[in-house]
């Protein structure tokens, strides 16, 4: 049998507001209440909640993996989340946020057109992975998780954490020098550090979101998600549509892999240098020396386009080999003069990043990134 989204969109508006979704973890800031942010933006960001701390500390080390996860039933069919940071304690309306992780589709729940089995203490919704990214310092944050529903209202949704990011452990960095040649095929996290992150995608919001709205029952495509990304069903998903009101031309990146970023019209990235504490707070733990240092990546000047040899792609390349534009070898790499790689992201060739000190890349274009030592 078949259902509209307007009669499975009566039924959700219906349901007990009680049910709505709430961040069980990280924990956030005091109790907060399952409803959206309000219309007009006033309790924007937050929903104005910023204390008491939970009982339970939310400690990140850089690079660990950390989890995602919900209260409650009424998850609208889905929708897009997104995961950010910012150094305020207690974030404003002008707070800088940095998006560490964008989710399209499928949040908090793809097991439904609706909503789950009313149950205002339900744990069934979708549990998701991310880490704290090399790019960002030791110190004290505050963790934002935002949601736009699928069906319903147009609507955003958002609870805050307090969070004490740390140093990565040992066992989260690769050892180069005892491995020489590898790839780096499943092995991305230097390739993922960066020197600025997007800002935090608000809609539905009147004027704290510049007029920019989700259209009901699709799954927002974000105008610039960030390097990690996960998408249900990629680029296949017909539900997943850009936003109304801005500007951007956002891509859907493919299922469960990351995308390269695009800037979009007005974002200010938030830059952050790696190893230096954030401004405001100083740690509460002793941060862990590293030896690296986060580079600000620019895209090589541009170069009259000639056809790109090999790529198949219709793709153009510089002078130095950057290849820009569409790309259809989609996870392939490009190996540029053995000190920077560029990859094949979403349909689309991804700035070129440097690879790690005292390194060098070699293959031109392939299917797997070999790095060497010395």
């Amino acid at each position: 049998m078949h259902f509209s989204s307007a009669l499975v969109a009566a039924a959700i508006s219906a349901g007990s507001v009680s049910g709505h979704m709430i961040m069980k973890t990280p924990a956030p800031f005091g109790s907060p209440n399952s409803s959206p942010l309000l219309a007009d933006g006033s309790d924007f960001p937050c929903k104005g909640i910023t204390s008491p701390p939970p009982a339970t500390a939310n400690t990140m080390p850089i690079g660990a993996p950390q989890t995602l996860s919900f209260t409650g039933s009424a998850v609208h069919g889905g929708g897009s989340c997104q995961v950010a940071l910012t150094t305020d304690k207690a974030p404003t309306k002008t707070s800088k946020w940095m998006v560490i992780h964008s989710i399209i589709g499928g949040c908090p729940s793809n097991t439904t057109d609706g909503n789950l089995a009313e149950d205002p203490s339900g744990s069934s919704a979708n549990k998701y992975t991310y880490s704290i990214p090399s790019g960002i310092s030791p110190g004290e944050y505050t963790l934002a998780w935002t949601w736009f529903n699928k069906i319903g209202n147009r609507e955003m949704y958002m609870n805050c954490a307090p969070v004490t990011v740390t140093g990565g452990s040992s066992g989260s960095k690769r050892s180069l020098s005892s491995r020489g040649k590898q790839s780096l095929r499943d092995s991305l996290g230097w390739f993922n550090r960066r020197a600025s992150f997007p800002d935090l995608f608000k809609a539905n919001i009147g004027s704290a979101s510049a007029g920019c709205a989700t259209v009901d029952s699709t799954d927002v495509i974000f105008p610039d998600p960030g390097d990690s990304v996960e998408s249900d069903r990629g680029p296949s998903n017909p539900s997943a549509k850009p936003p109304t009101g801005c500007s951007a031309s956002p891509s859907v990146p493919a299922a469960g892999g990351g995308a390269a970023p695009t800037s979009a019209a007005g974002a200010s990235p938030t830059a952050v240098t790696a190893g230096s504490a954030p401004t405001t707070a100083a740690p509460s733990v002793a941060p862990v020396p590293t030896t690296s240092a986060a580079v600000v990546v620019s895209q090589p000047a541009a170069a009259s386009p000639t056809p790109a040899s090999g790529s198949g792609s219709g793709s153009t390349g510089s002078s130095a080999g950057a290849l820009s534009g569409a790309c259809t070898n989609e996870g392939a790499w490009n190996c540029l003069g053995g000190t920077q790689t560029q990859r094949c992201a979403s349909g689309m060739w991804s700035p070129p990043q440097p690879v790690p000190a005292g390194e060098k890349c070699s293959g031109g274009q392939s299917a797997d990134l070999e790095l060497a030592t010395g």
